[in-house]
């Protein structure tokens, strides 16, 4: 036979008053589903309202939280994305800058090159520095006119500021080399333009680049005095530029210590014009025409 086992009084008690329990609180619901509260709404409707509305109210909580929180990711990241694009922006601006302002100062240059060469009536063709001198010790520089435009050795090479230097060498048929007045081995014949004494102006390793030599020291030449092309080198036509005075010391023999400070700016030069007027010890032929200080007007 089988046995049937026996639950153990302690579980039935407790199961008992469980079940005594749950009949109580849903008789305490029936009894309280009619009545009502002073406002007119039943207790149980209240009470449940009440519970509910608290359940809800941390439940949107939670949801406006999460919300928040992903509208504000999702706007960083639009942010983030939106900054990029605007940095782009302004580094293509400021590089479109760079190029206006580079067109802008070529056209300057150009502009003064221009007029210095209508200014002038010696003939003369325009060329554009394409390369420096890789040798140490010799400062010279490579343009881009040769025999094919009628560029000889000793031609005299211009800027609007004043004398750049001279065709050294045998050039090529499109390229030729400048060695600058700046030069050791560079010299060209010079005079004060106020008060025309002379001397003869040379490249010096030092600041400033250029000395005048074989100036009495009587002569007038003070800090200041516009120095200019004397011609009489047969290189540079009379009146262009050179430099003016940085310092004029008596010296302890004959001549006066001059230093010169060079009209050109060396360091940022892109166009010249190469003078088409063979150099009287190269090429016979008439001399060059004189010029006065500065503005290229025949003297």
């Amino acid at each position: 036979m089988l046995e049937i086992p026996q639950q153990r009084p302690s579980v039935l008690r407790q199961r008992t008053g469980v079940l005594f329990v749950m009949a109580l609180f849903g008789h305490l619901i029936l009894i309280s589903a009619p009545v009502q509260s002073k406002s007119g709404v039943p207790v149980l409707e209240s009470v449940t309202f009440g519970a509910f509305s608290r359940v809800q109210r941390a439940t949107t909580a939670v949801f406006d939280g999460v919300r928040n929180v992903w509208g504000n990711y999702v706007g960083l990241r639009g942010a983030r994305a939106e900054n990029e694009s605007l940095r782009k922006q302004v580094a293509d601006l400021e590089v479109r800058l760079q190029e206006q302002r580079a067109l802008a100062a070529q056209s300057v240059r150009l502009k003064e090159l221009l007029e210095l060469r209508t200014s002038v009536s010696f003939p003369t063709v325009a060329a554009e520095v394409i390369a420096g001198n890789p040798i140490p010790g010799m400062l010279t520089v490579t343009i881009d006119r040769g025999t094919a435009d009628g560029v000889q050795a000793n031609m005299a090479v211009i800027a609007p500021k004043g004398i750049v230097g001279r065709i050294v060498g045998r050039p090529a048929a499109r390229a030729a080399k400048v060695q600058l007045i700046i030069d050791h081995d560079a010299a060209a014949g010079a005079l004060c333009e106020r008060s025309r004494s002379g001397g003869l102006v040379v490249g010096a390793d030092a600041d400033p680049p250029l000395r005048m030599e074989f100036v009495p020291n009587v002569a007038d030449i003070v800090a200041g005095d516009e120095i200019v092309t004397s011609g009489v080198d047969g290189v540079y036509p009379k009146g262009l530029a050179i430099g003016r005075v940085e310092k004029s010391e008596r010296g302890g023999g004959l001549y006066r210590a001059v230093t010169v400070r060079p009209a050109v700016d060396f360091s940022s030069l892109e166009q010249v014009l190469v003078v088409l007027v063979p150099a009287h010890g190269a090429t016979p032929g008439p001399p060059p025409p004189a010029f006065s200080g500065g503005n290229g007007t025949p003297k």
